[in-house]
């Protein structure tokens, strides 16, 4: 395993703690102070889940598994991949903390932050639009043809 794809696993597993974080206060302050669960901390609690959980771990393990480019692959570009981890890394980071921001915790509604908040959701998207683009080549048989062509079934 290499350094991009831990780089992708090990940022997952930090996002998993946070927003396992945020779920533990917000089920503790809905069960001991009665309180509705906050719109905001919800939307943090599930984009540090969801993207930063559940889809830098896909992309982490996709990047390790999938077949190699080819040798005349001219569109996987491991630079991409590059990009696209710290795209996403800091627009979960910024979604998440905007967020968090903009709660009852902080109860901060400055338009910059609501800007701010648009922005990274926007730079979440653009990150797993141009991962991929540069993986999309690597979605191919591989072994799996040959074998198919045979007549076997999966």
């Amino acid at each position: 395993m290499y350094t991009l794809v831990r780089r992708y696993l090990k940022t997952a597993i930090a996002f998993l703690a946070i927003g396992l974080s945020i779920g533990g206060y917000l089920i503790a302050r809905r069960e001991f102070q009665g309180a509705a669960p906050d719109e905001y901390l919800v939307s943090a609690h599930t984009h540090a889940l969801f993207v930063g959980f559940v889809m830098m771990m896909i992309m982490g393990v996709a990047l390790w598994l999938f077949p190699r480019p080819d040798k005349t692959d001219a569109q996987y570009d491991p630079r991409l991949a590059a990009t696209a981890y710290w795209l996403i890394t800091i627009g979960t980071v910024a979604r998440v903390g905007g967020e968090i921001m903009r709660s009852s915790l902080f109860n901060i509604s400055a338009m910059w932050l609501r800007v701010a908040i648009v922005a990274a959701g926007f730079l979440q998207g653009i990150a797993i639009g141009v991962f991929f683009f540069t993986m999309w080549t690597r979605i191919r048989p591989v072994g799996s043809q040959a074998r198919e062509a045979k007549g076997e079934k999966f």
